[in-house]
């Protein structure tokens, strides 16, 4: 997928005021609008143009945009960085645009996040918009509830007309057990209200960052856990580290890799709490010394042993 440069397309510099930016794709669209242009590919011109704009002259999907920008590097296939908009803060009003109406590139970026509901109108008194960001928490704030500063930038327009993000700290109580994809809701911590309106509310989708050690299927923890071959030949009982700190694993004699053992309720804390499941990963002792091949040539030579029967060779 290629990266597009909205800005190009629209003829401004990135820097470039919202009124720039709405001068120069009124001017642009009348060239290109199929019913008058005589160029050959002048709808999919207009098209693009459509799409530069619906990005460019939204202040948080501009923000998004130019922050993604900063970090792609020209001449190679383009691939929005994991979690790239986590700590991006974004309203509740009407974009105007849907992701499926735009090119992949479009999609990748504001198809979902960043698609907002409805229609931005309000009476006079009437509750402020809602606002949304995703924010990355360790596993360990969600297995024992913790407090923690979070950094969001929010986009705003400054009195030259340029868009520019400024940050905004909150010190937000992670309760113990939220898994990836549930929200905190922030009361008023949205925008203001009209009127005497209450403010909107600010929630905050939660997203794990990645454990060295642990994966997370839901309330479930899944840990790889190397092995001596003697230990899974023989059987043994292991220490296995734990969120809720250090237990001892019984290996059952005659264990193989990829065998799965379940540590009960060693998950995320939950009711009833999620497992953590050990995955047997047997480890091979290196050849590195003399000894040490003379102990696999013996092995060779008197364990009647061929991993590759079941593949008839």
């Amino acid at each position: 997928m290629d990266y597009k440069d909205y800005y190009k397309i629209l003829g401004v510099a990135r820097d470039a005021t919202q009124d720039d930016i709405k001068r120069s794709y009124r001017k642009l669209a009348r060239k290109y609008h199929p019913d008058v242009s005589k160029e050959a590919n002048a709808e999919a011109l207009f098209k693009e143009l459509g799409e530069a704009y619906e990005v460019l002259k939204d202040t948080e999907k501009r923000a998004a945009y130019n922050q993604l920008g900063d970090n792609w590097k020209g001449g190679q296939e383009f691939r929005p960085p994991p979690d790239w908009n986590a700590g991006f803060e974004f309203s509740g009003g009407h974009t105007g645009g849907d992701a499926k109406d735009y090119s992949d590139f479009f999609g990748s970026l504001f198809g979902r996040d960043f698609r907002k509901d409805g229609d931005g109108r309000a009476s006079f008194h009437a509750k402020g918009q809602d606002h949304h960001a995703k924010v990355l928490i360790d596993l360990e704030d969600t297995y024992y509830g913790a407090t923690r500063a979070i950094t969001l930038r929010v986009p705003v327009v400054d009195a030259q007309g340029h868009v520019i993000t400024r940050e905004r700290v909150l010190n937000v109580n992670i309760p113990k057990g939220i898994r990836e994809g549930q929200h905190i809701r922030l009361s008023g911590q949205g925008s203001a209200g009209m009127g005497e309106g209450k403010a909107g509310d600010l929630y905050l989708k939660i997203e794990l960052r990645s454990h060295p050690l642990y994966r997370v299927d839901g309330k479930d923890l899944y840990l790889d856990l190397p092995v001596a071959p003697w230990e899974a030949a023989l059987g043994a009982t292991v220490k296995v580290p734990t969120l809720g700190g250090i237990v001892e694993l019984k290996i059952p004699e005659g264990s193989v890799s990829g065998r799965k053992l379940r540590l009960k309720g060693r998950g995320i804390p939950s009711d009833p709490p999620g497992d953590c499941y050990v995955m047997l990963e047997i480890m091979l002792p290196p050849a590195d010394t003399e000894s040490a091949k003379d102990l696999y040539r013996k092995m060779a030579q008197e364990l009647n042993f061929n991993p590759r029967a079941k593949m008839g060779v």
